[in-house]
C-alpha cells in the first residue's frame, strides 16, 4: 500500500524503484553481505516492465494498487523469461519453462514487476535455506544467521524491503518458518485455494503456495489476486468463494475462541514461548478473547507421517528423471533424497490413514474454537557454519525444531498465517501462528491483522534494510 499511495501521489516512479532495487541487488550480493537473495534476476526485464508501469501511471491509469509494485518469486514456479531450477543446477535442462505459473500469471495482469526467481533450499529438502548452488539467503537481522527455508529468498527479500511481497511455496511449513525468523507475515492459503499450474509437482498432496510480506494487508491484496481456482477446473465439491475481509473493522469481532494445547505450545525455547504467551494475552486483555484448552493427540507421530509422505512424493518426483543428475546435487540433498528413497509404499499408506485420523481431531477443535494459536517455530534463526556454505546443511535437531508448528498446515491441508510479535534477546524475530479450518483465510487475516495492530509499535528494522520509496 506504500508503493501505491507513493505513484499515486507522484513522489516516486516505478522506474525510480526499479533502479533503486537493481542497485541494491548489486550492492547485497557482494562481499561484505552476500545475502544470496536471488538465483537469477533480469535488470533489463525489470526496467521495461517498470517503465510499462511509470506510463501508465502517468497516464492515470494504474491496473490496480499492486501495479508497479516489485514481487518476487521463489524458483520453484514458473515466471519467464526466467528458467525454473528449483534451487538445482540441472532441473531447467530437462524441465523447460514455457509459460508463467497461474498465480504468477495473476500477479503479472495487476500490473506488478516480477523482479525475478529467489534462492531457496534445494529442492525444498531442508530447512535451513543455505543452498551450496547459489549461496546464502542470509537473515537481514545478521547476516550471521539462517533466513530459514526452503522459501528463504523470498522471506529475505520482502525483510529486507526490497519487495513489499514475494510468493513462496509450503510443503512443511516452508513460508511460515522462513517468514517467522525473518520478521515477516506469512501466510499459507488451504489446500487447492491457489490452483497450482507450473509450480514444480515436488510434494503434491502437502505444498502450497503462500505469501510472504511486510503487512497484513499486502498478503491480504496479494492473496486477493492471486486465489481462486480456474474456471475450468472447478469441481462441485470443491468450496471456492473467497471472502476478503474488511481490516479497519477487526474490533468489531467479538467472542473469538483461540485453541490452545499447552504442553505443545511450550515446546520451544524460553524466548520463543515467553514473548509468544505475551502476545496472546495481549489479544485476551485487548480484544476479550477466550482461550480454551485442547489436546492434540499423537503430533509426534503425524510429524513422522508428513515426514514420510513429503518424503515419498519428493523421491517419486525425481525418479522420473533417473540417477543421472544425482551427483549434482549438494551433499544435503543426496542425503535427503536417500533417506526418502528408503521409505515403502506400505509405510506411505499407512501414514496417509494417521492423516485422515488427525484431520477428525482437528475438526472436532475447530468445532469448539476458531482457530489454534501456536508459535511459528521452536526456535529463532540460528548460525551460518561456514562450511555449510559449501555442502548445503540438513540439521535434524534445529530443523524438528523449526518445523514442529508447521505440520498440520500441510499434512491436514489447513489455512495458515504467521504474524511478528517480538524478538529474542538477540534481537532476532518471533512469530505466532494461528491455524484455521479449511476455507477460514478471511478469520485468519482478520486475527493476524488484529495482533499486527497491538505489536507494531514494538517493530524494529532489520539491519540490512532497504528503503525504495524514501524521497529524494
Amino acid at each position: 500500500m506504500d508503493y501505491s499511495r507513493a505513484y499515486s501521489s507522484g513522489d516516486i516512479t516505478p522506474l525510480m524503484v526499479a533502479e533503486r532495487f537493481i542497485a541494491a541487488i548489486n550492492e547485497s550480493s557482494k562481499p561484505p553481505l552476500r545475502m544470496g537473495f536471488f538465483i537469477n534476476y533480469n535488470a533489463e526485464d525489470i526496467l521495461r516492465q517498470a517503465n510499462e508501469s511509470t506510463l501508465r501511471y502517468q497516464k492515470g491509469t494504474p491496473i490496480s494498487v499492486l501495479d508497479g509494485v516489485p514481487v518476487a518469486i521463489k524458483d520453484e514456479m514458473d515466471c519467464l523469461p526466467y528458467p525454473t531450477t528449483g534451487g538445482t543446477k540441472w532441473l531447467h535442462k530437462e524441465r523447460l519453462c514455457t509459460d508463467d505459473a497461474c498465480c504468477v500469471k495473476r500477479l503479472r495482469l495487476c500490473g506488478a514487476i516480477l523482479v525475478g526467481k529467489t534462492n531457496m533450499h534445494e529442492l525444498g529438502v531442508g530447512t535451513s535455506g543455505i543452498n551450496p548452488h547459489y549461496g546464502a539467503a542470509r537473515n537481514p537481522y545478521d547476516i550471521n544467521k539462517i533466513s530459514g527455508g526452503s522459501s528463504s529468498g523470498s522471506a529475505a527479500v520482502v525483510s529486507a524491503g526490497l519487495c513489499p511481497v514475494a510468493l513462496g511455496v509450503d510443503g512443511g511449513g516452508s513460508v511460515r518458518m522462513p517468514a517467522s525468523l525473518c520478521g515477516v507475515v506469512g501466510l499459507k492459503p488451504t489446500f487447492g485455494r491457489v490452483p497450482h499450474s507450473g509450480v514444480l509437482p515436488l510434494n503434491w498432496t502437502v505444498g502450497m503456495v503462500g505469501i510472504l510480506a511486510g503487512t497484513v494487508e499486502d498478503a491480504l491484496i496479494t492473496y486477493a489476486a492471486i486465489g481462486g481456482e480456474i474456471s475450468s477446473h472447478q469441481s462441485s465439491n470443491m468450496l471456492t468463494k473467497i471472502n476478503l475481509p474488511l481490516l479497519p473493522l477487526t474490533k468489531s469481532i467479538c467472542d473469538i475462541k483461540l485453541a490452545k494445547y499447552g504442553k505443545w505450545f511450550d515446546d520451544c525455547s524460553d524466548d520463543v514461548r515467553l514473548c509468544c504467551s505475551h502476545a496472546m494475552r495481549k489479544l485476551q486483555d485487548h480484544y476479550g478473547w477466550k482461550t480454551i484448552d485442547v489436546t492434540i493427540p499423537d503430533i509426534e507421530a503425524m510429524r513422522l507421517a508428513h515426514y514420510l509422505t513429503i518424503g515419498s512424493e519428493c523421491s517419486t518426483w525425481f525418479d522420473s528423471f533417473g540417477e543421472k543428475h544425482f551427483a549434482e546435487f549438494g551433499w544435503d540433498a543426496r542425503v535427503a533424497l536417500n533417506i526418502y528413497g528408503a521409505f515403502s509404499g506400505k509405510e506411505y499408506i499407512k501414514a496417509q490413514k494417521l492423516r485422515n485420523r488427525q484431520l477428525q481431531f482437528h475438526m472436532k477443535i475447530f468445532a469448539e474454537a476458531d482457530v489454534i494459536v501456536s508459535p511459528t517455530t521452536g526456535v529463532t534463526a540460528y548460525s551460518i557454519q561456514d562450511d555449510a556454505l559449501k555442502t548445503g546443511e540438513l540439521d535434524y535437531v534445529n530443523g524438528a525444531a523449526l518445523v514442529r508448528y508447521s505440520i498440520s498446515g500441510n499434512f491436514l491441508g489447513l489455512p495458515a498465517v504467521t504474524v511478528p510479535v517480538g524478538y529474542d534477546k538477540l534481537g532476532l524475530p518471533i512469530g505466532l501462528q494461528f491455524i484455521g479450518r479449511p476455507w477460514a483465510e478471511a478469520t485468519l487475516i482478520h486475527l493476524a491483522f488484529a495482533m499486527q495492530a497491538i505489536c507494531l509499535s514494538e517493530y524494529r528494522k532489520p539491519k540490512i534494510f532497504y528503503d525504495l520509496i524514501k524521497k529524494s
